[in-house]
């Protein structure tokens, strides 16, 4: 070997092992951050409901009031945090502009993600923080590339995917799925070069949970199971009325996105839009009111409820929806994770009046991967993640067909994915703030 050749290889290994670095760096990075909002937003949880418990009218001063500053604060200190994160996270892998990218996923933007996520859940929104830390997880693995150097093209897109998928793992302390949320969401297929360590660096985000949080399970154990002749019709009506609900609320709000709201609703929201969050926080406090309680927060408590045997009033599913697609639309910070998952919850809880002889329990995991699976698109990632939180393999197949079901259903209502739509509308969003070069020509002649 010659000395030229010596040195090649020796600048190959140290890129080698320096990319590895940050990957596996960030991983740890990403994963006790997850942990500690993990922890915040359970704190901001419950000092919601202490002062709940002072009075039940309390939060029609504090969610309007919440989600004004909220929104206020992310239009005019955090632009960029607003919504899920999934959306940013997708929208970054796919920009080519170097300075929209740096925005979107700068600290300031992910601190500014935190931050208002736990306020809006300090005034009883009805959002989770899992999607928001996707965006966190994305912008931690980017900008520790950025410190590093590590400007490949592919090596960037890289980081963003495990980044945001690793979010998942450890926001759940669910690694599979993270991996498979960062295939059938984040991009449709890994690089080839980079598909290996983003695998493993996901897989360490989740293990970070594991050694920090131990071998938990995100809705305990759960033993439930269907034999044929109730999984059948348990199957087909789960998947295809939370596959018609998923499609709905995901189509509504992608032509909430793309249209506005109609009418003088619309107009107020565009002129007035802190006043409109006001608005969806007014009606936040009277979903709360007529459900007890049951429609604030994340929904992980109710869900948790329902699956281990606590029933809810029946219209907790529309209550719940109702509130979450409330929360989105005010344009606060907030993902549609956990409450998918308790919305879901509620169907199968709902269904199971109706079909005595099937245990309820299982129904409800059921209607939790069928609405999800038509909320997202994402039926592979639904399941997964259903059976890593629960611990209930006996119901895998129930559970893919339920999905695959639901999946259809939803693509009928709603014809382009959730989060895909959200993202060319963020990114078009960007594209139209940025200067035309004509209207530069004309400035610069004048």
């Amino acid at each position: 070997m010659t000395p030229h050749q010596l040195v090649r290889r020796l600048r190959y290994s140290s890129w080698f092992w320096l990319r590895r670095a940050v990957f596996w760096g960030g991983a740890v990075c990403v994963g006790l951050v997850a942990i500690a909002f993990a922890k915040a937003a359970t704190m901001a949880d419950e000092l919601f409901h202490r002062g709940l418990s002072i009075s039940p009218y309390l939060p029609f001063l504090l969610a309007p009031a919440g989600l004004w500053v909220s929104l206020w604060m992310t239009r005019n200190v955090f632009p960029g945090a607003e919504g899920s994160g999934i959306p940013q996270a997708i929208a970054a892998v796919d920009m080519t502009d170097k300075a929209a990218r740096d925005e979107v996923l700068s600290l300031k933007v992910a601190g500014g993600k935190i931050l208002l996520t736990l306020l809006a859940l300090c005034c009883g929104a009805s959002i989770g923080r899992e999607g928001p830390t996707v965006q966190i997880g994305a912008a931690i693995m980017h900008n520790l590339g950025k410190k590093v150097r590590l400007t490949r093209a592919d090596v960037q897109r890289g980081l963003i995917l495990a980044g945001g998928a690793a979010g998942v793992a450890a926001a759940f302390n669910t690694p599979l799925a993270g991996v498979m949320f960062g295939i059938e969401e984040l991009s449709r297929s890994f690089e080839s070069r980079t598909s290996g360590i983003v695998v493993t660096t996901v897989i360490m985000g989740g293990i970070i949970s594991l050694a920090l949080l131990g071998d938990y399970h995100y809705f305990g154990h759960t033993a439930a199971t269907l034999v044929f002749s109730q999984a059948w019709i348990g199957v087909l009506v789960c998947g295809l009325l939370g596959g018609l609900a998923g499609g709905i609320f995901s189509q509504s709000l992608v032509l909430a996105g793309r249209r506005g709201l109609p009418g003088a609703l619309g107009r107020f929201r565009r002129n007035h839009p802190e006043h409109f969050a006001a608005l969806c926080g007014l009606g936040l406090a009277v979903l709360g009111l007529l459900s007890a309680g049951g429609t604030y927060g994340s929904g992980y408590n109710q869900a948790e409820a329902l699956l281990h045997g606590t029933s809810l009033p029946v219209p907790f599913a529309i209550e719940k929806l109702g509130a979450t697609l409330l929360s989105y639309l005010s344009g606060i910070p907030g993902g549609i994770f956990a409450p998918s998952l308790a919305v879901g919850a509620g169907i199968g809880s709902d269904i199971a009046m109706w079909l005595p002889k099937a245990p309820t329990a299982a129904l409800m995991l059921l209607g939790m991967v069928a609405y999800f699976s038509g909320v997202v698109q994402a039926p592979i990632t639904a399941v997964i993640i259903v059976l890593e939180m629960t611990d209930n393999s006996e119901m895998t197949i129930w559970l893919m067909a339920t999905a695959m079901i639901a999946y259809g259903v939803s693509r009928l209502v709603c014809p382009e994915p959730f989060y895909k739509a959200m993202a060319h509308g963020f990114l078009d969003k960007v594209a139209a703030s940025k200067p035309q070069p004509a209207a530069e020509a004309q400035m610069a002649d004048s």
